[in-house]
């Protein structure tokens, strides 16, 4: 399965997505045998570089300044071969659906919904003025991903035992 992760300029929330899932897929052994790529783009606005404050909390989370400096903001229009390829787009809101280019729509999910069978939005943090409010955020979607990679083993393993 290959996921694509998206959010409004994407220097925010999603590439943290795709930096922890990417980890918490390579320290899965089940993960592993279902995730083949996880990456992130933009569906609003198209940006240079990834937000300082995300920077400090993916150091935070132990990445490497190589790893994150690594990060060029993807976009929908540039990198149509992300959404192109991705089996499951996971946006932060249903507003990002409809940034989404229509014809992978029906890839599309939000990322609360696709952990936790209920809607709800995830707030954009870059206007956060303080890095522990940046931070607030960026738990509320480490939440989401590790339920959703919980989510994910456990209907590997019913498959498996059927």
């Amino acid at each position: 399965m290959k996921i694509l992760f998206v959010c409004s300029s994407n220097v925010c929330r999603s590439p943290y997505c795709e930096f922890i899932f990417r980890r918490m897929v390579k320290e899965s052994e089940i993960l592993t045998k279902i995730v083949d790529d996880v990456r992130s783009a933009a569906v609003f606005n198209r940006s240079a570089e990834l937000h300082s404050k995300a920077r400090v909390s993916l150091l935070a989370q132990g990445f490497s300044e190589n790893e994150v400096d690594a990060h060029k903001p993807a976009f929908k229009f540039g990198d149509a071969k992300l959404f192109e390829s991705a089996d499951v787009i996971i946006g932060m809101t249903k507003f990002h659906k409809w940034l989404t280019p229509r014809k992978y729509r029906s890839k599309f999910t939000t990322l609360s919904q696709i952990a936790t069978n209920k809607y709800t939005p995830i707030e954009d943090p870059f206007l956060k003025k303080s890095q522990e409010g940046y931070n607030s955020i960026m738990e509320q979607l480490y939440m989401y991903l590790k339920a959703y990679a919980t989510k994910l083993e456990v209907e590997y393993n019913k498959r498996v035992v059927l």
